[in-house]
């Protein structure tokens, strides 16, 4: 029998805004080592880190701890996958080439002979307009040239300082769940997939529509949800920090 395959997405590491999990990337940590061995694939849907940028001689020491256990999680034998987020979407060749995590803006595996679909879903729904445009700023070549002459230590608190407005903007946002059902739904027809794993709204739950099923982890931020996929059926459990 296959092994059970795991995702998760949200943790946002870095802030530790109200309401946040105490020490969630401990705990984090924890959940990675309780799997290994014991899992097939460990996908994150996207927004691993609050903020995420990669210099040529520059990684971020606050998590070493994590950045460990995910490379013994992949000499373990399991798959591990992250996936772009709206929040650290400038990833280069750290995680492929010292970690053995792969790096995606979306990916389709076969799993447990399901065919799954992943996709982090920020600026999928109608109403993400405005973001679609600010993402489109943020990652133009010639911008993304300029952030990298800033030192690390100062592009990292400039990145925290717009996050933390930004987020203050997005909890007033109102989460239009049937725009993202609905274009998921399309998804799964155009990928022949069963399966399709957003993140971004931090809202957990299993949905059926018309071309198959849709499914969010929820966050690793507030509530430290994760979907665990087994003989072909998904589950949302809640890891206990």
């Amino acid at each position: 029998m296959s092994l059970p395959a795991y995702f998760i997405s949200d943790a946002h590491l870095g802030v530790n805004p109200p309401g946040a999990v105490p020490d969630r990337e401990k705990a984090l940590v924890r959940f990675i080592e309780s799997i290994k061995g014991k899992s097939s694939h460990l996908v994150v849907v996207g927004d691993l880190f609050e903020f995420w940028y990669e210099y040529n001689d520059y990684v971020c020491r606050n998590h070493f701890d994590l950045f460990f256990a995910m490379r013994e999680l992949v000499k373990s034998g399991c798959e591990v996958h992250l996936l772009q987020g709206n929040h650290d979407f400038a990833y280069g060749d750290f995680f492929p080439e010292s970690l053995g995590v792969q790096t995606h803006k979306e990916l389709v595996l076969e799993i447990q002979g399901k065919r799954v679909y992943f996709r982090h879903g920020d600026g999928v729904a109608k109403s993400d307009f405005g973001y679609r445009l600010f993402r489109r700023v943020l990652d133009f070549p010639l911008n993304r040239f300029l952030f990298r002459q800033i030192h690390p230590d100062w592009g990292m608190a400039l990145a925290r300082f717009v996050g933390r407005n930004s987020r203050k903007v997005g909890e007033s946002r109102v989460i239009k769940m049937e725009e993202y059902l609905q274009w998921a739904n399309r998804m799964l027809q155009k990928t022949g997939s069963s399966y399709c794993i957003l993140g971004h709204h931090h809202v957990s739950g299993i949905w059926n529509v018309e071309n198959g099923t849709v499914a969010s982890a929820g966050d690793w931020m507030k509530k430290l949800t994760y979907l665990r996929m087994e003989a072909g059926e998904l589950n949302i459990l809640n890891f206990d920090a």
